[in-house]
């Protein structure tokens, strides 16, 4: 008794998985249908509008000039566009920032440095508090880590002649993507959410959001919103879901590349992960019931309710995790075949569907399919190793444990000046990577169990749980304070 409800749960688990693996199939069916469907403006301002280009930091001493210095070189008329380094720092990075604003206001172009001695709302409160005093009839946000292109501006705004538009949102490219297999690695992973996933919601109707940096806003698509607020970590993907309910239509140019500084640290790394995975559960409760509610098309519920509760399936995964060796010894006694007809179609089911997820975005955009083939088994390994951080993450948003906005550090690894060893932000001690080298131990013996017990087939998936865990718990040990 006890072991068919064993096989029953692990098989739900399965199951389970392998559904948002589906819809992962899903959106590579509705990018490769809509691909044509690719937006152009109405037309173009005679006139451009003012534009206010908000840059929130807090503690980027190595970036802050890099940014501000960028962003004073976009090709866009001076008389119609504003600066507003909105800093939050405490330490030199004030300082950095002002001389940088200084030098380019001398150079006759409209700069400022707001400076709050408080983090009240961290990074939505930041924004908030510049948008009061904002001149802009359209807002640019950019984070620390980007550098936007000159004509960044003179390619997003003129969508803005669409009176139903409220927001634009451009693509991210990588600076550092080569600098470390785990940059190589986080690169497929962000281009699969920048080219499958926001193309294929935008171009087939459904909702898909502003991810916080190198988008514009309209800027009373924001007030009609509600504003910033600052009751999720991801206060970008909430405010996105409440404009759209209010009928404001988005837009996303994937053409269009905003480059950024991707995480050298698998400290830093899984910080930005952390937020991001109990970011988007926090906006699922908060807004799954109103959007499940509200007068939109059946296609757009669906959509946001996997979107919202995609992290769920990282405490699927550990539980899946916990249950693979007693799974094992139990079917140990029943024989391979049973594997074979039950287990391997719901794995293949969820990493074949990943795989070509990844594949896709990488043949888009590098037209190199086996390079991806080769990348495809570390991005799920690295997905999988990170797994017990954004279980921990989920968990804590849905019982509503309230942490502080961590950011992610930034370092300027393009600077030749770069120097690992002398970094000033460095993540800190915790207790998640010890948890991670257990689990890599763990499957160790798990796989023991499967060689001893003639279950080679299930040998390679065991060991992208082996290689995450290990890759992820002793890079976490390594790099942290």
């Amino acid at each position: 008794m006890l072991e068919t409800v064993l096989i029953i749960i692990y098989l739900s688990i399965l199951g389970l998985l392998a559904v948002y693996g589906f819809h992962r199939s899903h959106l590579v069916f509705l990018f490769y249908k809509t691909r044509d469907n690719m937006p152009k403006p109405e037309k173009h301002y005679e006139n451009l509008p003012f534009v206010t280009v908000q840059l929130p930091m807090f503690n980027e001493r190595y970036v802050a000039a890099r940014l501000i210095d960028a962003v004073s070189k976009i090709d866009y008329p001076t008389d119609r566009l504003e600066i507003q380094v909105l800093d939050d720092s405490t330490d030199d990075t004030t300082q950095i920032a002002r001389a940088e604003v200084e030098a380019v206001k001398a150079r006759g172009i409209n700069a400022s440095l707001i400076h709050r001695r408080d983090r009240v709302g961290y990074k939505a409160g930041a924004l908030e508090n510049g948008i009061r005093v904002a001149k802009g009839e359209f807002v640019a946000v950019f984070d620390a880590d980007f550098i936007p292109p000159r004509d960044i501006l003179n390619n997003t705004i003129h969508f803005f002649t669409d009176e139903t538009v409220g927001m634009v949102q451009t693509r991210w490219g990588h600076v550092n993507r080569r600098y470390s297999l785990l940059t190589r690695i986080q690169s497929l992973m962000l281009d699969g959410h920048f080219v499958v996933e926001h193309g294929a919601r935008h171009r087939s109707g459904r909702f898909f959001n502003f991810n916080g940096t190198a988008g514009i806003w309209r800027r009373t698509a924001i007030a009609d919103a509600g504003g910033w607020e600052h009751d999720t970590l991801t206060e970008d993907m909430d405010l996105s879901y409440r404009a759209q309910l209010k009928g404001w239509n988005f837009v996303y140019l994937p053409q269009v590349v905003a480059p950024a500084e991707i995480p050298v640290e698998m400290t830093s790394f899984k910080s930005q992960q952390h937020r991001w995975a109990k970011g988007s559960i926090q906006v699922a409760k908060k807004m799954l019931p109103v959007i499940l509610k509200a007068d939109v098309p059946f296609k757009v519920k669906m959509e946001a309710f996997f979107h919202l509760t995609n992290n769920l399936a990282y405490v699927l995964m550990i539980l899946l995790a916990l249950l693979l060796m007693p799974n094992l010894l139990v079917r140990t006694q029943h024989g391979w075949r049973e594997v074979l007809m039950i287990d391997l179609p719901l794995f293949v089911g969820t990493t074949v569907s990943i795989g070509v997820f990844y594949i896709v975005a990488h043949k888009d955009l590098y037209g190199s399919v086996w390079r991806a083939i080769a990348k495809v088994p570390l991005v799920m390994s690295l997905g999988i190793g990170i797994s017990i951080n954004n279980a921990k993450a989920v968990i804590e948003g849905l019982i509503g444990h309230e942490t502080e906005f961590v950011r992610t550090a930034k370092h300027g690894v393009d600077n030749p000046k770069f120097n690992w060893h002398k970094l000033r932000y460095r993540a800190r001690k915790g207790f998640v990577p010890i948890i991670e080298l257990i689990f890599a131990m763990y499957f160790i013996y798990t796989i023991y169990i499967a060689i001893t017990g003639k279950h080679y087939v299930s040998i390679p998936f065991l060991l992208l749980f082996l290689f995450g865990y290990l890759y992820v718990g002793t890079l976490s040990v390594y790099q942290r304070k």
